[in-house]
């Protein structure tokens, strides 16, 4: 028997190349097939990502002369820790098939690159919101996912947040916003103003299959609690010496004023020291070394209405004030001291100040005290003047060269809760875009009003200066205590007590109404003093347990109207720790 010659090496490959497998495909068949595949798929990926580099984003002309120029100057491109987001980490999906989507979509740009659409400055900006709203859909369906390729909300240290970021991001959690609903333009030229109110509300209103409410920003304190006790702890050092610093300035303005002090009534003439009693005004020394101060800044508004802080294409916090029930002091008390800046001298891009005043400051510290005896209220005020002499052809009121006045409301007023007196002012007031012809419109409140315009839309004005109730509903909302308690002082010794309804209604001097001013080298110190009860109409009752919104404005430099410097709103309470201005008792 003989044995069978062993086939060659040869052989035996080609036998095994050629024995038929899956499909009917032979070995190296389908080892031919996978190896293109791998070319084919190296070469297709090499291509996929040459198109996402900055260098081919902006090898034309069309990105290069207008986005990417934007683009340069914000912090996406370049900032402290030189983490660059280029082209593609916004506009391309990683998910390959979202990837290969977004990668078809793209040769229509490629047609109208061709076509001329957009080669002109001229003809991207006539298609700029177009352009922009299809972005902006395209992330709102999404969830704004190519943001979060970088960012996310339970990985943001809420410690190192302003708290008006804290609170927003804590919202949109809780409501369901994604992130291009807040923050459109920022990488390219802004155009979220261009669309009507429609449009805005519709592509920025909260998804609730978006809302995450189990979820919170992420705190330090949940992965390292030591490092999370260090910054505390360095906080409240920095709290402490930022305490110690403005305590030092009011007693060294007190000792300046003690020493320059002139006793009764003198004129005011080139900066000698002052001290004007009101009309009305008692003796009282309510021993205010004794008692801590808060430092509150003011601003300068500007032509900021009610209803501009109520409108989301104005003012990015509406939405949070209106649903959220959030407090112009949540966001807004640590930063209100850099806020009037831009509004004063007429940058501000939503604001707006038609008539900027030369010199006019942003914003006004003041030191305020609070205290009580039982049966009157002593409020506390010290401001410097800022040390710029307003010249005599640009004084608005030549007798006074301050006013101060306070408002004090309940939450039975709509918003007082979150804006303080800032519902008395108006889009159709004197000074205002809106004023009407012919008519004076002073402050008034909603209470007052069968509607306020907010919105302003198809050329409609903004406010509510003719929408007046009639007389039963605006004495039924007196008798109800909706409304605001006025008190205000002129430098010229003039004292006046009312309340904002329907107007401004201004009765004069109440009694048990008083102030104090001082001026003693720049800086202004003025003291009310105003019973707790005065069982007057319109005169609101103030209460221990209670807590009551407390607004206030100055005019410092002979102005008048709404050329002033306002707080937002505060907590006032009665020997109550958790309110903002407490006024102790001694």
């Amino acid at each position: 028997m003989s044995i069978p010659e062993r086939p060659s090496y040869r052989e035996r490959m080609r036998v095994m190349f050629s024995r038929r497998m899956v499909f009917n495909t032979s070995l190296g068949g389908g080892l031919l097939f996978a190896l293109f595949g791998i070319i084919f798929w190296g070469g297709f990926n090499t291509a996929m990502e040459a198109t996402n580099t900055m260098e081919f984003c902006i090898s034309c002309h069309e990105m290069e002369d207008n986005v990417y120029q934007e683009y340069r100057k914000t912090i996406h491109y370049a900032n402290r820790t030189g983490v660059r987001a280029s082209c593609s980490d916004c506009h391309v999906p990683d998910p390959w098939l979202h990837k290969i989507r977004r990668k078809i979509q793209a040769s229509n740009e490629v047609l109208h690159k061709v076509l001329g659409s957009i080669d002109t400055p001229e003809k991207f900006d006539a298609k700029r919101l177009k352009l922009a709203t299809n972005v902006w859909h395209a992330m709102k369906e999404t969830d704004s996912r190519e943001c979060r390729n970088c960012h996310n909300f339970t990985a943001m240290n809420k410690d190192s947040q302003k708290p008006r970021a804290q609170n927003q991001h804590a919202n949109a959690l809780r409501t369901g916003q994604t992130c291009i609903d807040c923050h459109k333009g920022i990488a390219h030229k802004g155009v979220r103003d261009l669309l009507d109110d429609e449009e805005l509300e519709q592509l920025e209103a909260p998804d609730p299959m978006l809302a995450r409410p189990d979820q919170k920003l992420f705190e330090l304190r949940d992965v390292a609690p030591e490092l999370a006790e260090k910054r505390a702890q360095e906080k409240l050092v920095q709290e402490a010496v930022a305490a110690a610093e403005r305590e030092a300035e009011i007693k060294q303005a007190a000792a300046v004023m003690a020493s320059g002090m002139v006793k009764g009534m003198t004129a005011r003439n080139g900066g000698a020291a002052d001290l004007t009693l009101a009309a009305g005004a008692a003796d009282f020394d309510p021993r205010w070394d004794a008692i801590e101060g808060r430092k509150i800044a003011l601003i300068y508004p500007g032509q900021a209405s009610m209803e501009w802080t109520l409108n989301g294409r104005d003012h990015g916090g509406a939405l949070p004030l209106i649903k959220g029930g959030d407090r112009c002091f949540t966001c807004h008390d640590k930063e209100a001291k850099d806020m009037g800046g831009r509004i004063v001298g007429g940058t501000h891009k939503s604001v707006g100040e038609p008539t900027p005043v030369v010199g006019k400051r942003g914003g006004i510290p003041v030191t305020v005290k609070a205290a009580h005896d039982g049966e009157d209220l002593y409020l506390h005020f010290q401001w410097s003047d800022g040390g710029t002499p307003v010249a005599e052809g640009s004084r608005m009121d030549e007798k006074n060269q301050i006013k101060l006045a306070m408002m004090f409301a309940t939450d039975k007023v709509e918003y007082a809760d979150r804006a303080g007196c800032w519902g008395t002012c108006h889009h159709d007031a004197n000074g205002m875009p809106h004023k009407p012809d012919g008519q004076e419109v002073v402050k008034y409140i909603k209470e007052s009003r069968t509607k306020i315009e907010v919105k302003g839309r198809r050329g409609k004005k903004r406010g509510g200066w003719d929408k007046l109730r009639g007389d039963d509903e605006i004495q039924a909302a007196l008798e109800a205590q909706k409304f605001m308690d006025l008190v205000r002082f002129k430098a010229d010794g003039t004292v006046e007590d009312g309340y904002i309804l329907k107007d401004r209604i201004m009765d004069g001097s109440i009694e048990g109404t008083a102030f104090t001013s001082e001026y003693v080298n720049g800086m202004w110190t003025v003291v009310m003093k105003r019973k707790l009860n005065s069982g007057e109409v319109g005169d609101l009752p103030l209460e221990s347990g209670q807590l009551y919104n407390f607004g206030f404005a100055i005019h410092d430099d002979y102005s008048n109207g709404r050329y002033h410097h306002v707080s937002i709103g505060y907590k006032l309470g009665l020997d109550d720790p958790k309110a903002e201005i407490n006024a102790v008792k001694w």
